[in-house]
């Protein structure tokens, strides 16, 4: 099995993927999916929130419209970036691969093995239980 934390995978989302679609991500600062996807913007990634309050069309994240599921975003999506608990994090990464994103990044202390097979054996690169704060911190 690939490392969940596999370097190769790591760099590509962060130096080679611009569009984070961010799972969980509501407008309440004080929740990490705002701090890391505000982080997100400050290296220029282009953030899209995903959050089921969204379904009314009317909110609106860090200046960016959010949607309530990945199927309605529009455009291309790189990295499916998910912060729900690990018992709830699987159905995302089966998403992200529906969806055609080219990555998916469970964060830290999010794991799911079942997941992590699937995606990758779709050919989808996936990390589980970091964070690109982290990871940029390391480098």
């Amino acid at each position: 099995m690939t490392s969940w934390q596999d370097p190769v995978a790591v760099r590509f989302m962060l130096d080679d993927c611009d569009t984070w679609a961010v799972v969980g991500l509501s407008g309440d600062p004080g929740r990490t999916a705002y701090s890391i996807a505000a982080l997100l913007q400050e290296r220029g990634k282009r953030i899209v929130p995903i959050h089921p309050s969204a379904a009314d069309g009317e909110l609106e994240v860090l200046g960016e419209k959010a949607y309530a599921a990945l199927d309605q975003v529009p455009f291309p999506i790189d990295v499916v970036d998910v912060f729900r608990r690990s018992e709830s994090a699987g159905e995302f990464a089966d998403q992200a691969v529906a969806v055609g994103a080219r990555a998916v990044w469970f964060q830290l202390g999010v794991v799911d093995e079942a997941a992590f097979e699937r995606t990758t054996t779709a050919g989808v690169p996936m990390v589980m239980d970091t964070c690109p704060a982290i990871e940029w911190r390391k480098r």
